[in-house]
């Protein structure tokens, strides 16, 4: 019997408006009436993970940054699996050195060296995770979620992570190029002995500490609950749930995941523009899976 369910956001529980569907909500509501456990996994961080989830009446505990950053449900902060600083640097010194625009998520806010090319390669990773969108409705969402999910400026990032007091908990990066260009970054990166590459878009990487994915942090939470794996259920599309997806008893990709996913999981659910979150776990309750 599923005790824990554990749900992407972007791609997976939100719809194309970056909204919850009623039918999601609902589906949720109707797992908690049977003594489940609703949570999200996302890479999103806390302060932009909680909007949606707060329009929707939902209070759940937060697998954040990938697993990087773990929260209760009232906000309090149980756990972070920060990057090794030491390669930090390194991993800056090869995204430089490929021309590659990146930004960095500390355990207080995600920081950028210039907002203009924040503004220019987030629109480019809407446009990608949103196709239907045109050039600028991508540029006025991404606009509209600087406004609701302030980025900070730090001019050099090196200085920010020389400070004893932060923890580089995930570096995030865009490329318009695509695969052809990040691709070769991301495999020198993936050397390090305690990195781990994922990507939640075709146009972008996501650099975490090899403890820090969104499987090991299910992990840690079923296991603090004293719930065992195979009564754990995970739903994802993309590349960085790949780990949550094969850790879990009972695991769904999205009708629109990538392949990878549609490999891996058990079952296969409808498009997240299809309430594909709130039909997985209808039919997981109901089916006893």
């Amino acid at each position: 019997m599923i005790k824990l369910i554990a749900s992407d956001m972007d791609g997976t529980l939100l719809d194309l408006e970056l909204n919850i569907t009623q039918e999601n909500i609902n589906a949720i509501r109707y797992a908690e009436a049977h003594g489940i456990e609703f949570m999200v996994a996302t890479g999103r961080n806390r302060a932009e993970a909680l909007p949606p989830l707060e329009k929707a009446g939902i209070n759940c505990a937060m697998i954040t940054l990938n697993g990087a950053h773990v929260f209760d449900k009232e906000g309090n902060s149980l756990f972070t699996t920060p990057l090794d600083k030491s390669e930090v640097f390194q991993i800056f010194d090869i995204l430089d050195e490929h021309g590659i625009y990146y930004e960095i998520s500390t355990q207080i806010g995600t920081f950028t060296n210039s907002k203009e090319s924040r503004i220019e390669h987030f629109t480019t990773h809407i446009i990608d995770a949103f196709p239907h969108l045109t050039q600028k409705a991508a540029i006025a969402m991404t606009v509209a979620h600087l406004e609701f999910f302030p980025v900070d400026v730090a001019p050099d990032l090196r200085e920010l992570v020389k400070q004893p007091n932060t923890e580089i908990l995930k570096v995030i990066c865009f490329d318009k190029r695509g695969p052809e260009f990040l691709g070769p970054a991301a495999k020198e990166i993936a050397k390090f002995e305690d990195c781990v590459v994922t990507s939640s878009g075709a146009n972008n990487i996501e650099i975490n500490h090899k403890h820090a994915q969104k499987g090991i942090a299910v992990s840690h939470v079923a296991k603090e609950r004293n719930i065992d794996l195979e009564n754990v259920m995970t739903i994802g599309d993309n590349l960085n749930d790949l780990s949550m997806i094969q850790v879990a008893g009972v695991s769904f990709a999205m009708g629109n995941a990538v392949v990878e996913l549609h490999e891996e999981a058990k079952y296969v659910t409808h498009e997240n523009m299809n309430s594909g979150v709130g039909k997985a776990i209808v039919r997981a309750i109901d089916e006893n899976l």
